[in-house]
């Protein structure tokens, strides 16, 4: 019984806080706060008491937390000093990939009275993680002839870190052919090219090693090395050219695997060998050599793992077309993946109150929050429920919604509600998730008896007062006459009957025949004291007169007493 009862308290407070939460909404905004990842846990980030100038005891007393977003709890609240602190080892590169700057947001939630704060933390990179090269080992084939300035791609080294911490420039060991140039990417990345200084002779040195470096711009920068080792040929006057620097195209996120996205064609004058052209992708991501394939003969390029657009909005990779010399001319292309209504809205329950009390003014039954990871109309939503129902949905803080009643709800009329939560994205064709709930009424005190039956109750009560007042007055009376007699030392039978309409019952609670009672008093004691009270009944033992009424104790406890 206590726990029902700690049970329904519960319930109250999530209702009282839910109600609160629907009227008031995130009031204002803390922070920024920033924190270097990696930082231990238990840090301290900021005091929150300060900054909402609150008392020390304040944040304990009005209920203070915080909430965060996808219930992580990478942060924890000390209520007791209003410091906010790490709960856990924060790792950037885990967080948030690529992106920057890297903000987890939360609110601090005040209970006593409700209020919300929205606050952010950026997580801040540090230098923790070196370049890497993907091919340890590079091999470009030069003709001899190559012209002084040629230009001639590398592979890039790849970092985890972003900003400063990622890679910034390229070096090349010491040599007097070759010097490294760093080049900038439209994502962000840089990539070195390696550039002729010096014209070549294979005759005088057939091959040529060097020592690529990449240095992250850390302090001191971190680096990687990767080995590229040059042969030079015998002359191939003419590298494949491509027919357009820059390919774009777009392809929509539901296309099948195999579809098409674009040829790229590149030509060289050269004939036989040298003028043979093979394609392959150049320096791709791992996210874009799993999306994407080329045919080495043709150029054509098709999709390879399906594209999504939550997850990648667009691909830059670069084509290489090498000829059976070894030179190579190089392309890129810009893929722009189309989002289509691929994903329907989904509803997550965060509170539902059942039962609900009846004669209850409104409030909240339910809170629950809606999302579709679409993007522009394909991602909006609305949000219904049957019209024939004493219910309201109520937007609530970013995309939460609250179910709360119209007027108060009477269980003598329904006592259970099923109601269906209807949730539709605006996309074409338009995509739609229901959310079945149950709601119970319990009920309270708030009907009066019925009349007819108070009056038979209190009638039943008069006819046995009535009864139970005749019985002791006739014994009474009985025994002021049978005084002398009983003095006597002899028993005597009353004079009379019972009157018969306080003696005949039915079945159902009324007499139902009349009885004569014999009293006999003790003799001899002055004292008119009982000394038994049995009933005599007249017509029974005239029928059977070898009974009397102690052989039968059924007939001497009619009426439910006998005095010895």
């Amino acid at each position: 019984m206590e726990i029902g009862w700690m049970r329904n308290q519960r319930q109250r407070q999530v209702l009282v806080f839910f109600v609160l939460l629907s009227m008031s909404g995130a009031r204002a905004e803390l922070g920024p706060y920033s924190v270097v990842e990696e930082t231990e846990r238990g840090s301290f980030v900021a005091n929150l008491g300060k900054d909402l100038g609150l008392g020390l005891t304040e944040m304990s007393t009005r209920g203070a937390r915080i909430i965060s977003q996808g219930n992580k709890e990478h942060l924890q609240l000390k209520v007791q000093t209003g410091d906010l602190l790490i709960n856990e080892k924060l790792d950037r590169e885990e967080l948030c990939g690529p992106i920057e700057p890297c903000l987890l947001h939360f609110q601090v939630l005040m209970e006593k009275p409700l209020e919300i704060f929205q606050a952010e933390l950026r997580v801040k990179d540090i230098n923790d993680h070196s370049p890497v090269f993907t091919e340890r080992e590079m091999i470009l084939k030069i003709p001899e002839n190559s012209p002084l300035g040629n230009a001639f791609p590398l592979s890039n080294a790849l970092d985890l870190d972003v900003g400063s911490n990622n890679v910034q420039n390229y070096k090349i060991s010491p040599n007097s052919h070759f010097r490294v140039l760093t080049r900038n990417r439209s994502d962000g990345r840089k990539y070195p090219e390696l550039v002729l200084d010096k014209e070549l002779d294979r005759e005088e040195e057939p091959e040529i090693s060097l020592t690529l470096t990449a240095l992250d711009g850390g302090s001191p920068p971190r680096y990687g090395t990767a080995q590229v080792r040059i042969e030079v040929v015998d002359s191939n006057d003419n590298a494949p050219e491509f027919g357009q620097p820059l390919y774009k195209a777009h392809i929509p996120e539901n296309s099948p695997i195999g579809s098409l996205v674009v040829i790229v064609s590149a030509s060289d004058l050269d004939s036989g060998i040298n003028g043979k052209i093979s394609y392959t992708l150049f320096q791709p991501s791992e996210d874009t050599s799993k999306t994407l394939k080329v045919n080495p003969m043709t150029g054509e390029i098709r999709l390879r793992k399906q594209v999504d657009f939550e997850t990648v909005q667009s691909y830059e990779v670069d084509i290489k077309a090498t000829d059976g010399g070894g030179l190579s001319g190089k392309c890129t292309l810009l893929l722009q993946v189309v989002d289509v209504n691929d994903n329907p809205p989904a509803v997550t329950m965060s509170a539902l109150t059942s039962p609900i009390p009846e004669n209850s003014p409104e409030i909240v039954v339910a809170v629950f929050s809606v999302s579709d990871p679409d993007s522009g109309e394909n991602g909006k939503t609305i949000s219904s429920i049957q019209d024939d129902l004493p219910f309201l949905l109520k937007p609530s803080v970013k995309n939460f919604y609250t179910l709360v009643t119209k007027r108060a709800l009477d269980r003598e009329e329904r006592a259970e509600y099923n109601i269906t939560i209807t949730i539709t994205d605006m996309g074409s064709p338009r995509l739609k998730t229901q959310h079945n709930i149950t709601l119970l009424v319990s009920d309270v005190n708030d009907n009066a008896p019925d009349p007819l039956t108070v009056y038979l109750v209190i009638a039943l009560a008069a006819v046995s007062s009535l009864f139970l007042f005749s019985v002791l007055a006739f014994i009474a009376v009985r025994l002021c006459r049978r005084s002398r007699a009983a003095s006597l030392g002899r028993c005597s039978v009353p004079e009379g009957h019972f009157p018969g309409h306080l003696v005949d019952v039915t079945g159902t609670g009324t007499l139902s025949q009349s009885y004569q009672y014999e009293v006999c008093l003790t003799g001899g004691t002055g004292t008119n004291e009982f000394k038994f009270l049995k009933p005599i009944l007249p017509n029974i033992q005239a029928q059977d007169p070898g009974r009397n009424s102690e052989e039968n104790p059924s007939l001497r406890n009619s009426f439910g007493f006998n005095f010895q």
